[in-house]
Formats: structure tokens, sequence, C-alpha cells
């Protein structure tokens, strides 16, 4: 099947992707735009897994103050070149993600950091709330709502603030696709006045 051009425009322009990727992936799915796009996002996930364990001693730090002061926030991002740092596609991710920081005030990076105590405490509060339902299902509450609680508070869990259907991971395992290198969020604070 002849792919035109004008599809793998529209596809490279949505996605960030070179050419002749979204080529490929149009020419593999039968010219199906919708089903391009999930193929190219699953090859970046594999992209990312592969590139996890490398290095990421280079990156810049970035920052967001919100147009009434108020809420100021830093974000460190790492990748394993000063070249893909000096892109434009990963100083779009340091802000992308200072001003989703800003936004969404997550409590922490990853589950890792998160107090095991408090996980425990919202668990004690979600059993208590779970009392008078069927004994097998206590269990299952207790998981969708501690799946919730983390997708509130740790950063990489969190729905993008510009795109909901995607998480902070999701954005990310798409600019380390984009960018063949690995990229991880080293840290970040946000400072808000009165708070």
């Amino acid at each position: 099947m002849a792919i035109d051009a004008q599809s793998v425009k529209a596809l490279r322009d949505e996605t960030g992707l070179p050419m002749m990727k979204c080529k490929e992936a149009l020419t593999e799915t039968g010219g199906d735009a919708a089903k391009a796009k999930d193929l190219l996002r699953k090859q970046g996930f594999e992209t990312a897994a592969k590139r996890a364990d490398r290095a990421t001693a280079a990156g810049a730090v970035g920052s967001y103050i919100h147009f009434n002061g108020r809420v100021g926030v830093m974000v460190e991002v790492n990748c394993e070149t000063d070249f893909v740092a000096n892109t434009d596609d990963f100083k779009g991710l340091i802000k992308d993600l200072a001003m989703h920081i800003a936004f969404a005030d997550p409590a922490a990076l990853s589950r890792d950091e998160i107090d095991p105590a408090a996980v425990e405490a919202e668990r004690a509060i979600y059993r208590e709330q779970a009392k008078g339902k069927p004994p097998q299902a206590i269990d299952k509450i207790i998981e969708g709502k501690l799946k919730k609680f983390y997708a509130d508070g740790c950063l990489l869990e969190q729905p993008f603030s510009k795109d909901t259907a995607k998480t902070i991971s999701d954005v990310l395992t798409e600019v380390i696709g984009r960018t063949g290198e690995n990229i991880s969020i080293k840290r970040f604070a946000r400072f808000e006045i009165g708070a």
C-alpha cells in the first residue's frame, strides 16, 4: 500500500518523530493513523526500557513562575549528553514539567518517595471506608483507591496537564523515543506563598 506524503507529514507533526519512522509505522498499520500512533508509542516505551540503565549525567534545571508571582517551580531533568540537553524537545519538556508541577502540586516524584507510614495510614482509612462491602471486594477497593492516591501525589503517575490521556511518565517516554537518549526527572521543588 502506498502511503501519501500528507499522511506521513501529519503523523510527524503530531508525534515529532522522524519522517521515515512515521512512514514505516503507517505502512505497517495499513495507513491507519491512530494505529500508527499507538505503534510509535509502543516503540517509544521499548526504546525507553532499553535506555533505562544508561547514565544521565547531563541535563538542565528549568523554572517557572506563575503569572501572579505566588507559585514558583524548579525542576532538574537529566539526559545523557549536552547535545540533547540543548534541543528544543528537551527544553520544551522541562518547561512543560515545570508548568505541570506548578498546576498539579505533586507530593513526590514517584511511589518510592512516599513515606510508607503515609501509605499505611491511607490503607487503614480505605479499609475503614470499605467496611460492609463483600470481603472479596475489599482488597480490590483498597488497591483502586491507592492507585488514585498515587496518581494524585506522584509526579510520574499524574495525568499530564496539557493532555490528560497521558501520564507524565508517558510524556517522558515519548521524548526518550524522539531523542534516542535516556532522560530522567531528578528532582523538583515547588514554592507557594502562604503554603
